[in-house]
């Protein structure tokens, strides 16, 4: 052995659960609240944004976003996301986690109000500072990813960090949620306080004026969830993984965990210098030594997220267009633009509370049980047959005595995405790189999954469309139809599958024996 596990990290490895553990999975958490709320609030009200700015006068249907403006307004915030994984993930590893996790989560509640604020005289400019204000809410909400799985691992012990690591990102559901009940209490506030009848009854009356400010209020809630835990995260010390094998300060990792576990630990600076004596374990990302002992599980942790996103994003961000193509959601024109907003929300807030919030917490009960490969391969294993189910069959679904069983079928998608890849692609990452690279391999591959969220986000909304060029949405080109997309979602499911055996099994073990930074390189063998 190149060096032996330093006290403190022994300590933090088999500490029992503790209070400290649940505070830091609500500070973490409610970031990752934040982030769900922000990311998914958005396809809300795109149908609203339609109606207020690009309806025309004398037109059989309400208005809808341009094709180049709603892929804009639906993607914007993913390619700001990306960016902020790989730039806050670097400068995690670089500056310190806590330095950074700050800077994070004030971007997102600057950025939340200021979308709401939107401002211009033309449907243009609206949607021109719209679009501005979420790349850089994206870039901030980019930041959590890494820096929220990479503290909560740190401080989690080896026998339960599975499942502390996942109900961070289980909060993901509940800001999923969340957006559909703020939705829902403000969209029937406004249709009681403004009652409006629909669009073929009168299309001028149908949108009041009053609906613009609606889809301000529903973008702008989601600075308050973040804005009350700013305090709690400029309190947490920095990990002890961080300051004692990165910042060798093992000093003071021991002070600060000393005070978090309230047991009294021995700094050990001897063992610290012994580390730093062993060059074996300085490479660096882009080093031979590097790619031998971790290329394969980073091309993993890549693949796998984005492949994962292609699908997940896809059917998030256009449940909407689904459920109005099978008729679950009447026609626009059967509904005035607050009644749009209500039933939407009202719809996917059913898919969130059904499936996609306890499919997270079936995840945090067993996976410190069964392990993370087994959730990993068994969620795509599902998603594929589902997908597959939806998809061949696609005008059985169709027919209105129908419709209700491709509800459940499309829920059963969403359960086993998050009881299943979409919650262990998040965790993985954060336990089995070095800690000097944790956080930048974390935000590379989460960065992975936005690029595959970007290509569901653009790519779904142009391929989703009829065949028939007199059924598509206005300005969109033909499309390969919802049918031929849920079967292209259903194959690229089936691809993660695959690369999912580049993944290593972490269950139990600590981050360093997963991470190998004891062993010396030269009794390192290929990828595990």
């Amino acid at each position: 052995m190149a060096g032996e596990q330093l006290q403190v990290l022994n300590a933090l490895d088999v500490a029992k659960t503790q209070w400290y553990h649940f505070t830091a999975i609500v500070i973490a958490g409610m970031g990752f609240f934040t982030d769900a709320y922000d990311l998914f609030c958005i396809s809300l009200v795109t149908k609203l944004l339609g109606r207020l700015y690009y309806t025309q006068p004398g037109a059989l249907k309400p208005g809808s976003l341009p094709p180049n403006v709603s892929a804009a307004v639906n993607g914007v915030a993913f390619c700001g996301t990306l960016a902020g994984q790989l730039f806050f993930g670097w400068l995690g590893d670089k500056l310190g986690r806590k330095k950074v996790y700050g800077m994070t989560l004030m971007v997102m509640v600057l950025c939340s109000v200021a979308s709401g604020l939107s401002f211009g005289h033309t449907s243009k400019s609206v949607m021109a500072t719209l679009c501005f204000f979420r790349f850089w809410l994206g870039f901030g909400i980019g930041g959590d990813y890494p820096l929220s799985a990479t503290i909560m691992s740190e401080y989690a012990n080896k026998k339960t960090r599975g499942a502390f690591i996942a109900a961070v990102f289980a909060m993901q559901g509940f800001g999923i949620l969340a957006g559909g009940m703020v939705a829902i209490v403000t969209s029937a506030a406004f249709k009681a306080a403004y009652p409006a009848p629909t669009y073929q009854a009168n299309a001028a009356a149908s949108t009041p004026t009053q609906a613009d400010f609606l889809w301000r209020l529903i973008l702008m809630f989601g600075a308050l969830p973040a804005l009350l835990t700013y305090y709690w995260r400029m309190k947490m010390p920095e990990t002890a993984r961080y300051t004692a094998l990165v910042e060798k300060n093992v000093k003071r990792a021991a002070a600060d965990m000393s005070k978090v576990l309230e047991v009294e630990l021995e700094a050990e600076p001897q063992k610290v210098e012994q580390q730093a004596e062993d060059k074996d374990n300085d490479f660096g990302l882009l080093s031979k030594q590097f790619l031998r002992r971790h290329g394969f599980h980073l091309l993993g942790t890549t693949s796998t997220w984005f492949l994962l996103d292609i699908a997940f994003y896809s059917q998030n961000l256009f449940q909407k267009d689904i459920f109005s193509a099978i008729g679950w959601i009447p026609k626009a024109e059967t509904m005035s633009a607050i009644e749009e907003v209500h039933r939407i929300a009202r719809a996917q807030t059913l898919i969130a509370l059904c499936s996609t919030v306890p499919g997270y917490w079936f995840t945090v009960a067993l996976i410190d049980k069964i392990g993370r490969f087994a959730i990993q391969l068994m969620g795509f294993i599902f998603m594929t047959v589902f997908m597959f189910v939806l998809a061949i069959p696609y005008n059985h679904w169709i027919h209105k005595d129908n419709r209700i069983g491709f509800v459940i079928m499309y829920s059963l998608t969403f359960f086993f995405a998050n009881f299943g890849p979409n919650a262990t692609t998040f965790v993985v990452p954060a336990e089995i790189f070095p800690a000097r690279l944790r956080s930048t391999c974390h935000g590379i591959s989460t960065a992975s999954g936005k690029a595959g969220a970007i290509i569901g986000a653009f790519g779904f909304l142009y391929a989703a469309q009829s065949t028939d060029p007199k059924k598509t949405d206005a300005g969109y080109p033909p499309g390969i139809g919802v049918r031929n997309s849920l079967i292209v979602l259903g194959c690229v499911n089936l691809l993660g599958l695959v690369f999912t055996f580049l993944v290593p099994e972490s269950k139990g073990k600590s981050l360093e024996e997963m991470s190998k930074e004891n062993e010396e390189d030269n009794i390192e063998g290929g990828p595990s």
